[in-house]
């Protein structure tokens, strides 16, 4: 009955979360309560939840200070530098654009939010790619995969999700595995030279000056049809606006044509420059708002050493991960920001990503403290290892590496860190396999799962792109695939699965 009820609580979850009838962290709360009540266990229910919160504390502390320290080093402009030098050293080479592409976007990736790292990464290339007619897809395609193999750094949600589905520590999942992760980064940069020099032989090489007088072509295109509206329109004047027209057909981009403006009007966002402007190429390609009030160039490198710092003791584990953030928050802040409106500014600028993220993880105390106070786990556990052949039993680890491609595509990271892996951690258990690796091989598919149609930021890539959303999954999928099975692949190699 428990095996039965389990399964009925993990699809209800995944049914409601998929077709967003509701919210993950409602769906977190409610359904396993309700669930708990069900199975005659209404009573314990506030003894899971407490025993959840406690085991779940350090990831979400984590979560919180690790987005406000780098939505901080982006504020004041620690990453301006690396997008002038990546523009400067594609120039207008087709191959050096594409390989620009996924460095950018690996780069901006650390931050751990991918609709950050995406609009930063189309807001510098986009007018390159215009100018030169190259392949937009190809830009789309090698920026998800990049930040799908650099979505699994520990602050950025998979690594935590799977750490606080199975009471882990983050830096003992992530740790071993970054020499297979950049294996993984590895490829998506030799998948973006391929890429670029298919570009090249199709369009030739440029001079940055004579890329400028490309006219770009007219277009009038539709991105994310079939009643998405998590797409971002991008108008006449090359701003952006979220959402669409509440009809669910989509949202429709309208580019006008190139008009004969001065130097100083064009926009160093997702707007195309007019064919006769004739700017530096400092000046030319930005990619952020070189004014914005919050850059602090005379700390550029006090935040470029800060940060280096806080990588290097994580990997080194000299503290843990949350305490570490912790610390390099409170630090970046006070000294970027002495004035405390100031601070106040910049931590209410990101609350949204603070609360939305740590909330899913107090909200996944109950799920999880409700999966495993009721002894449901246990029993489908039993149920998943009576029906897993056992000559594939000390092999569990790649059976969730490989499964990790499917799921994690078709569902949230949510539905499949909560619902699924502890479910796949209990049956390797009974094999002998330890939970650290079943959590590693789970990160595997991340690189396909950033193209998913369920992950919101996607929608922000084709919208500032201006690329359809099924011309995006079409050419993506089989590169991310491949580099998620590389990713499993070097963890086999390496020993960490």
């Amino acid at each position: 009955m428990l095996t039965i009820l389990g399964f009925a609580m993990i699809a209800t979850f995944l049914v409601l979360i998929m077709t967003k009838k509701m919210s993950p962290i409602a769906a977190l709360v409610l359904i396993p309560a309700l669930f708990c009540v069900a199975v005659g266990q209404g009573a314990q229910l506030g003894d899971y939840v407490i025993d959840g919160v406690g085991n779940l504390a350090p990831t979400a502390a984590m979560l919180m200070f690790a987005i406000v320290y780098f939505g901080v080093m982006i504020d004041v402009g620690l990453f301006d530098p690396i997008v002038r030098a990546v523009l400067r050293f594609c120039k207008a080479d087709p191959m050096r654009i594409v390989v620009g592409t996924a460095v950018l976007a690996a780069i901006v990736s650390l931050d751990g939010d991918g609709s950050t790292t995406f609009m930063i990464t189309v807001s510098a290339m986009y007018p390159l790619y215009k100018r030169l007619k190259m392949s937009l897809v190809v830009m789309t395609g090698v920026a998800a995969t990049a930040n799908g193999v650099m979505n699994t750094l520990p602050w950025g949600g998979p690594t935590a999700r799977a750490a606080t589905a199975l009471k882990l520590d983050a830096s003992e999942i992530f740790v071993p595995m970054i020499p297979a992760l950049a294996v993984g980064l590895l490829a998506v940069f030799l998948l973006a030279y391929v890429l670029g020099l298919r570009e090249r032989k199709r369009l030739g090489v440029l001079t940055l000056d004579e890329a400028l007088v490309r006219e770009p072509e007219r277009e009038t295109v539709t991105v994310g049809g079939g009643g998405s509206r998590g797409g971002a329109a991008v108008g006449a004047t090359g701003g952006s606006t979220a959402g669409g027209d509440g009809t669910g057909g989509g949202v429709r981009l309208r580019k006008n044509p190139a008009s004969s403006a001065s130097p100083s009007s064009r926009g160093s966002g997702t707007t195309d420059a007019d064919p006769a402007e004739s700017t530096g190429e400092d000046e030319e390609f930005k990619g952020l708002d070189p004014n914005r009030p919050t850059l602090r160039p005379k700390l550029y490198w006090f935040n470029a050493g800060l940060t280096v710092a806080l990588l290097t003791a994580m990997i080194m584990e000299l503290m843990p991960i949350p305490v570490l953030f912790l610390l390099g928050a409170a630090l970046a802040l006070t000294v970027n920001f002495p004035h405390m409106p100031d601070q106040r500014a910049r931590i209410a600028a990101h609350a949204d990503n603070v609360l939305n993220v740590s909330g899913m993880v107090f909200a996944a105390a109950v799920f999880t403290g409700v999966l495993t106070g009721t002894g449901m786990v246990e029993h489908m556990a039993d149920w998943v290892v009576g029906a897993v052949p056992d000559a594939m039993g000390p092999h569990m680890a790649i059976v969730t590496g490989l499964l990790s491609l499917p799921l994690t595509y078709f569902m949230s990271n949510d539905g499949f860190y909560f619902g699924v892996v502890p479910v796949l951690a209990e049956a390797g258990a009974a094999h002998g396999v330890s939970p650290l690796e079943i959590a590693r091989a789970s990160l595997a598919g991340q690189a396909l799962h950033m193209s998913s149609p369920l992950v919101p930021a996607v929608y922000v890539l084709v919208g500032m792109a201006r690329v359809e959303f099924g011309d995006h999954t079409r050419f993506t999928v089989k590169w991310a695939v491949l580099t998620s099975l590389v990713v499993l692949g070097a963890g086999i190699l390496f020993g960490t699965i």
